[in-house]
């Protein structure tokens, strides 16, 4: 039976063939088709070249603004020039509409635009071109057609040296072009072209591509699957899921500054300083394991504020303390369920965490969802000053672990952090649904709970009350205690951009740092005769009164000079996690299956009734 009358019908056909086949639509439905030109890599310069169909007759192009980073960066500065033609090769007329959007003329028929750009910002969050390898965030090369954003995309590279290939988690087609269904998906996707090492395997039904550009004689390989397999085991059983086929993990180790690592949907790319990764293999797991979740959290878990994308502005987000900040508390759970770390680690770990945050005295003043907002301001050194914010990477994380001791309480153990997840995953990311903010994830830990969460929400996520620790880690038989201890003091204050080096942010007055010649805004480029990497403020923490400090630093005028003074000593507060006096058999049972993210039911072995509470859970 026909849902409409013949002429009716014919009607509403009529209205669906206009609506399908208006300019827009057309040209979103035809691919567009990129040639990267790896030209001149000494210079690190790309060329561009884009085949857009055809169209209405003005195009606009846009180059993001930001990528990877929640920074405007602007990568339209390093456009040199752009130029269009017709398919017959007439010239095209190109306006600059903004900063980062060129309008085409005359391109009806389609056009082909070219444009060279100089690509040399290293790291997981940048895009770089030198006579080594390339690495492309694509967003910071590519512009995108602002009416076929939605359409399929194709992209090729050319000139790529005899001894390079290519690692992307986009799919061949012919012509040794890679595809994507949309402009999204392309630039979610990093490339790496070089010489690389991999190390392919299996596990949880899924392939595993292990990328690596770095000097041989610096990682262990084998070292690296292994610990792979571990996490990737753990994570997926934890939640039992896998949204993918295959999935790459990119490396580079480099030997200057370098660390931090990128999420995508179906990869991660990775930097650690090759100094530190010899030194400390745990490095290379915790980033890793963080990353690998973020395929759930972030990429498929995602908030509704950052939905769709919006590449020419600011997206603001009062979640990334849930999308961040709790990704690392599930890091934790993956390293403990992969056996890379043991109870006492991480009790060290939550030790810090509370100290890190209750010494930032803008813990008072800025909540969590704040900080989140706020992140757009991280690349301004003055706001990583103590009293100006707080992370919302570390309070997020705190705020995860005693989200996850609130569902276990008020579930009677039947419940936990790993339900919240699961549930979002079934009634969000499966669904194609983006949840709301902290709503959201108030409203998937109250499902599982069956309780009312609202008050943790009001005072700790929205406020700024302090958090009681004890009230909450009672109910694993533990406690956290305040200790005086006496610290190294360097005289000083530094923080680091995500992709920049490490900067002074004060000088403590009448201090021997003062003394040396140390100033604000001074740029740290060697300690104690090494470059500057991401672990510096560890180097510094490894320092004991009279130790003498020698700094390299690059002032603001660029001149570089040499300073050495004594490390003085002076009184902090830390924590330190600790049993009760009396912990009880009950207290025992949750704090097993709190450390190793289960629910109570199945840590203690009946795994039927755990499964069935979270099956529960999902259907809420």
């Amino acid at each position: 039976m026909s849902p409409f009358p013949p002429i009716r019908r014919a009607a509403h056909l009529a209205v669906v063939a206009a609506i399908l086949f208006t300019p827009l639509a057309f040209a979103q439905s035809l691919p567009v088709s990129y040639t990267i030109t790896l030209a001149s890599p000494a210079q690190h310069l790309v060329e561009v070249q884009i085949t857009l169909p055809a169209g209405t007759p003005q195009r606009e192009l846009q180059l993001p603004v930001w990528n990877a980073l929640y920074q405007v960066r602007d990568f339209a500065q390093y456009v040199n020039w752009v130029r269009a033609k017709d398919r017959s090769g007439r010239e095209l007329a190109v306006r600059v509409v903004s900063k980062s959007c060129w309008q085409i003329e005359d391109a009806a028929g389609g056009a082909v635009v070219d444009y060279r750009i100089y690509v040399d910002s290293p790291g997981p969050f940048g895009a770089q071109f030198n006579p080594h390898h390339a690495f492309f965030n694509l967003a910071q090369i590519l512009m995108y057609p602002v009416d076929s954003r939605r359409a399929p995309m194709r992209v090729r590279f050319s000139h790529v040296p005899d001894t390079w290939r290519i690692a992307t988690p986009l799919s061949q087609g012919a012509d040794d072009q890679f595809e994507a269904d949309d402009y999204d998906r392309l630039v979610d996707s990093p490339v790496e072209i070089s010489g690389f090492r991999e190390s392919d395997f299996d596990e949880a039904g899924g392939h595993f591509r292990v990328i690596v550009d770095a000097d041989a004689a610096d990682y262990n390989m084998e070292s690296i699957v292994g610990e792979l397999h571990k996490i990737v085991a753990a994570a997926t059983s934890w939640m039992n899921d896998r949204p993918f086929d295959t999935y790459s993990f990119i490396y580079h180790f480099p030997h200057g500054p370098g660390g931090g690592g990128m999420e995508h949907s179906f990869s991660t790319a990775i930097d650690i300083n090759a100094e530190s990764l010899k030194s400390n293999l745990e490095t290379l797991a915790g980033i890793s394991a963080h990353e690998f979740f973020h395929l759930w959290n972030v990429k498929r878990i995602r908030p509704q504020t950052l939905e769709p994308v919006d590449y020419t502005k600011e997206n603001y987000t009062r979640a990334l303390w849930f999308s961040e900040g709790v990704t690392s508390t599930v890091d934790g759970i993956i390293q403990l369920r992969a056996g890379l770390l043991d109870e006492k680690q991480y009790l060290k770990r939550l030790g810090e965490l509370i100290a890190e945050l209750e010494r930032r005295p803008a813990h008072l003043t800025q909540s969590a969802e704040e900080s989140s907002l706020d992140a757009w301001l991280e690349g301004d050194a003055y706001y990583r000053r103590p009293e100006r914010s707080i992370s919302y990477y570390n309070k997020g994380e705190l705020l995860g672990i005693m989200l996850d001791l609130a569902v276990r309480e008020a579930s009677h153990g039947q419940a936990s952090l790993r339900d919240v997840f699961e549930w979002m995953n079934v009634n969000y990311a499966k669904k194609g649904k983006f949840f709301n903010d902290s709503e959201g994830v108030r409203q998937a830990a109250e499902a599982v709970s069956h309780s009312d969460l609202g008050g943790f929400f009001a005072k700790y996520v929205a406020g700024t009350e302090e958090i009681p620790w004890n009230d909450f880690l009672r109910s694993v038989g533990l406690r956290a205690q305040a200790i005086t201890v006496s610290v190294a003091d360097a005289g000083f204050l530094a923080s680091r951009n995500f992709d920049g080096p490490m900067s002074v942010l004060a000088v403590t007055p009448g201090s021997d740092a003062e003394r040396a010649g140390l100033q604000v805004g001074d740029v740290i480029v060697e300690l104690q005769g090494k470059t500057a990497e991401q672990d510096a403020r560890q180097e510094l923490a490894r320092l004991n009164p009279g130790d003498t400090l020698r700094l390299k630093v690059r002032g603001r005028r660029g001149a570089e000079r040499e300073l050495k003074w004594k490390i003085a000593s002076r009184q902090e507060i830390s924590y330190e996690i600790g049993d009760l006096d009396h912990v009880t058999d009950a207290q025992h049972a949750r704090r097993a299956a709190w450390i190793q993210g289960e629910d109570q039911s199945t840590a203690s072995g009946a795994g039927e009734a755990g499964t069935a509470a979270r099956s529960g859970s999902q259907e809420q």
